[in-house]
C-alpha cells in the first residue's frame, strides 16, 4: 500500500488538534478476511456501536475498504507492513525534527493492538525513541494501558464498555483518563465513577492535556444513538 498513515485532517474529531497528527486505520475486532480479533477486549456493545460504521465510513464505502486492504496486508505480510510503518514513522520524525516541532500519531484509529511491542520485536526498533514523535490511543486492554503507564511519550485512556467499570476505576486510581459514551440528547454529567467529566469531544488529543478525568464522547452515528446494550451511558 501508498500510505499506512492518514492525516488526522481526514477525521472530524482529530481535525480538531491543533498538533499535525496522522492516523492508522484498520478494520476493527474480527472484520478482516482471516477473522483474526485486533480489538481482544471488545464488549459486544462495542463491536455494535463501533465507530467504523459511523461518520464518512458509513457513507463512502471506499473508505472501509481501504481499511480491510490495510489490515489484511498486515495480517498478510505482517514483516512488510512492519517495515513501511517504521519507514513512515521514521520519514514523520524527520519533518517534525526538521521544523523543530512534534507530530502527534495514534496507531489504533479503529483497532486495539500493542504496535510499541510489535514493532519493537519485528524491527527492533523502539517507536517511544522517536523524539519528534507523541503516541496517544484509546484502548479496552488494561494489561496493554498499565505496561505504558510511566511512559511519556504514550499516552492511552482507557475505554469504558457495559463489561468493565472496575477497570475503568482501576485505570483512574493509575492516574489515566477514561472514555465514555453518554446520550448524544444530555449534556454530559459533573461527574461519572466519582470523577469529574470534562468533553473530549474538544480535540481527539485532549488526553494528552490532562490525566485522571472522564472524557465524555457524544455517541455518534445510528447505532450508537439507539444502543441499548449498556454501551452507552443514558
Amino acid at each position: 500500500m501508498k500510505n499506512l498513515l492518514s492525516k488526522g485532517t481526514a477525521n472530524a474529531k482529530t481535525a480538531k488538534n491543533a498538533i499535525e497528527t496522522y492516523i492508522l486505520y484498520l478494520m476493527p475486532h474480527k472484520r478482516n478476511s482471516y477473522g483474526k480479533n485486533l480489538c481482544s477486549n471488545a464488549s459486544k456493545g462495542c463491536i455494535y456501536v463501533c465507530l467504523v460504521d459511523a461518520g464518512l465510513a458509513a457513507v463512502y464505502g471506499s473508505v472501509n475498504y481501504a481499511r480491510l486492504q490495510r489490515t489484511d496486508y498486515y495480517l498478510e505480510k505482517r514483516q512488510e507492513f512492519c517495515d513501511q510503518l517504521i519507514k513512515e514513522l521514521t520519514a514523520l520524525n524527520k519533518k517534525a525534527q526538521k521544523k523543530g516541532g512534534i507530530i502527534e500519531i495514534r496507531l489504533n484509529g479503529t483497532s486495539d493492538l500493542d504496535f510499541v511491542a510489535i514493532l519493537k520485536n519485528r524491527t527492533g526498533i523502539d517507536i517511544l525513541s522517536f523524539s519528534h514523535l507523541q503516541f496517544y490511543d484509546y484502548t479496552k486492554n488494561l494489561a496493554k494501558l498499565k505496561r505504558y503507564i510511566d511512559s511519556p511519550k504514550y499516552i492511552q485512556t482507557f475505554s469504558r464498555s457495559e463489561i468493565n467499570e472496575n477497570d475503568c476505576i482501576e485505570a483512574l486510581s493509575l492516574g489515566a483518563n477514561v472514555s465514555v459514551v453518554f446520550s448524544h440528547k444530555s449534556p454530559f454529567p459533573a461527574q461519572y465513577l466519582g470523577t469529574e467529566v470534562i468533553s473530549g469531544d474538544v480535540a481527539d488529543d485532549i488526553m494528552l492535556k490532562v490525566s485522571g478525568k472522564i472524557l465524555g464522547l457524544k455517541a455518534k452515528g445510528t447505532k450508537a444513538k439507539n444502543d441499548t446494550t449498556g454501551f452507552v451511558v443514558r
